[in-house]
């Protein structure tokens, strides 16, 4: 048997901006995993994961590729599972079945999710389970390209910086690539493997060494969002060519890029500034677009960190799930969770995840 687990996520800075290609954002890898198991079977492989109760999905081979007989909530998996069997095929390695089985770190006993990027790390994790066992030899940024192309085959307009997150851990520098571009390729039946070496418009992954001098700390809001819903309301303002829209993302470049040279250089003062204009920019965004990327128990959360003395903002596309704090080490983080958890905010005891794999490999 052959068992992978992919890391989750929490975006620090650049959100809904980072859906534009070439737009820069900083995320990390937490310590939540997601791991899958992969086992030889016969004549049919099955998928199996808790999350979606006990009874597993089938999915077998015809003279198109891979067939699953029902609409399922594995949409991720089985996109994965359909391009690295074309890889596999391209490459000449044998057609064996599988089963595979899916437990997860990333939601509370109850199901709930936390908003760590669940999607990203099944889908992370797949492709790094199937690499092995159909010993394909990918390097790391291969495994993620392929894990975005499954990703944009479910969802287009998916940034992957939660991918990028999830494959090679610790804090990363993401921009995006032309997500569209990639779509079109797909469809047209270009090969996996030419897909994974040609270059790639606006893609940027690189290493941010952790801030010496501050805490990254996490809390959730117990609400869970729709990344896709939220972010496909902004994207409305792009098509319409909203001017709030563009200088939304020039406000955010600036923003996120002084924060990224904040953290190299441990200046805390600057990194906190840089935070709380981030936070500021998504919420006038939310407001231009009608959305509540901060609802109230991320501004409590947000406000609570500024009176600890701190900085905080929402993570990802708000909404609820999680918000971050970056405390400096003179911060009263034990006022800030009271205050939390007087304002029905759960501190979340996760850190970030060491480097998993060099961006360059």
């Amino acid at each position: 048997m052959i068992t992978t687990r992919a890391p989750g996520k929490l975006f620090v800075a650049g959100e809904y901006a980072v859906v534009e290609p070439g737009q820069p954002s900083v995320l990390v890898a937490v310590d939540r995993f997601l791991t899958v198991s992969v086992d030889q079977s016969d004549a049919f492989g099955q998928v199996h994961s808790e999350a979606y109760g006990q009874l597993p999905v089938t999915w077998t081979r015809d003279a198109t590729g891979v067939r699953i007989d029902r609409k399922t909530p594995y949409d991720y998996v089985l996109a994965t599972i359909t391009l690295v069997d074309r890889l596999r095929a391209e490459l000449g390695r044998r057609d064996s079945f599988f089963d595979l089985r899916i437990s997860s770190e990333l939601d509370d006993r109850g199901g709930r999710k936390f908003g760590l990027g669940s999607s990203a790390a099944v889908t992370v994790a797949t492709v790094a389970a199937l690499d092995e066992f159909y010993d394909l030899r990918l390097t790391a940024m291969q495994r993620f390209r392929l894990a975005m192309l499954a990703t944009v085959s479910v969802v287009p307009t998916a940034s992957g910086g939660d991918l990028a997150a999830s494959t090679f851990g610790g804090w990363i520098g993401y921009s995006s690539p032309d997500r569209e571009a990639l779509v079109r390729r797909l469809r047209s039946g270009a090969p996996i493997g030419e897909l994974l070496a040609e270059p790639w418009e606006g893609l940027d992954v690189t290493r941010i060494e952790p801030p010496a001098s501050a805490r990254l700390l996490v809390g959730w809001t117990g609400a869970p969002a729709s990344t896709e819903r939220l972010v496909d309301r902004v994207l409305v303002m792009r098509e319409t060519g909203a001017q709030v829209h563009r200088d939304f993302l020039a406000a955010s470049r600036d923003q996120v890029t002084l924060l990224t040279t904040a953290l190299q250089t441990d200046d805390v003062p600057t990194a906190l500034d840089a935070i709380r204009s981030c936070r500021s920019l998504l919420r006038d965004l939310g407001d231009a677009a009608g959305i509540d990327i901060e609802t109230d128990r991320l501004r409590a959360l947000c406000d609570a960190a500024e009176r600890a003395g701190a900085a905080a903002k929402p993570s990802g596309a708000g909404g609820g799930d999680c918000g971050i704090a970056l405390a400096p080490p003179d911060a009263d983080v034990q006022a800030m969770h009271r205050a939390w958890e007087a304002d029905d905010v759960r501190h979340l005891t996760i850190s970030v995840t060491p480097p998993r794999s060099d961006v360059d490999g």
